[in-house]
């Protein structure tokens, strides 16, 4: 053991140097969201504090913590948490980890419901919760119905909705895809497993570690995403909302199957990468839907 303190500064210099070795991505900020979640600190804590010699206890604690990382486990397991839209969400191995990319699809799901009326949101494969519970908590006369296949990830979803005080208005349900729900809905947003089976090999570790439930979409990575399209009609009120978050180059497909289902003012958006992210588009109309009413997105405009 060095003579030398084991400092705040000098314990993130070390670290965010072996996690470059070992290839991680963003070494630095692994290190200090790991030291953080030791010391019970804020990032911007960790700066104010470069000079505080860690104790023993907190310097195996974090050691433990870099030996895991090491090895593929990823960095949010390891601490219990993401944030996700400026909320802090719970989240461990029977769960996705949240991605920055998914807030585009609240965002957009966001930007098509109002906000001063009631609605009903039904969000499949909902993981962690983390898009149920956003609907829920931005849109404060939102119903929010939660479907989700694995009953360890539904509890996750649970105890979300309860810890960030959405419960009475998120309910989460076990089950697969639209088999749990009995009603309409303003907007259906879905996160389901779309990469391919053959490319998940080939994933970075800590990736492989989640869930193969919530990845796998079979062999060209549409299984789920095609029965969610064939399903929301059913599902929507006239006029509303499909937003299905997608691979990086299923674009062409996707828009080609809602075009093919007959959805309205269907578009691909991409995200800031300028990737693929999410297909989006709106109920389509059957020979049933003869009234010209309006749907809770405001007038049809098919």
């Amino acid at each position: 053991m060095s003579e030398q303190p084991w400092t705040v500064r000098r314990v993130l210099g070390w670290t965010t140097q072996h996690f470059e070795k070992l290839g991680l991505d963003s070494p630095r900020l692994t290190a200090e969201l790991l030291l953080g979640h030791v010391l019970q600190a804020s990032r911007v804590k960790l700066y104010t504090d470069l000079d505080r010699p860690l104790e023993q206890g907190e310097l195996a604690a974090y050691r433990g913590l870099i030996a895991r990382r090491a090895t593929g486990e990823p960095t949010h397991y390891l601490t219990g948490t993401r944030e996700f839209y400026g909320r802090p969400f719970a989240v461990g191995p029977t769960v996705l980890v949240p991605r920055p990319e998914t807030e585009l699809l609240v965002e957009a799901v966001l930007q098509a419901v109002p906000r001063d009326r009631d609605l009903r949101l039904l969000d499949l494969c909902t993981g962690s919760g983390c898009v149920a519970v956003t609907l829920a908590l931005e849109r404060p006369r939102a119903q929010v119905v939660a479907t989700e296949l694995s009953a360890d990830a539904a509890g996750v979803a649970r105890a979300n909705a309860a810890a960030l005080g959405a419960t009475d208005r998120v309910d989460v349900r076990q089950g697969d895809l639209f088999g749990p729900v009995e009603a309409a809905f303003d907007a259906v947003v879905a996160n389901p497993p779309y990469v391919a089976r053959g490319e998940i090999p080939t994933l970075p570790a800590e990736v492989r570690r989640e869930p193969s439930v919530a990845l796998d979409g079979g062999e060209d990575g549409l299984d789920v995403v095609r029965r969610i399209i064939d399903g929301a009609p059913r599902w929507l009120l006239p006029g509303g909302l499909l937003a299905v978050e997608i691979g990086d180059r299923q674009g062409p497909a996707v828009r080609s199957l809602l075009e093919a289902a007959g959805y309205g003012s269907v578009r691909i958006e991409r995200d800031l990468a300028r990737h693929d992210r999410m297909a989006l588009g709106t109920h389509p109309r059957g020979p049933a839907d003869t009234h010209p009413g309006e749907g809770a997105l405001g007038p049809d405009p098919h």
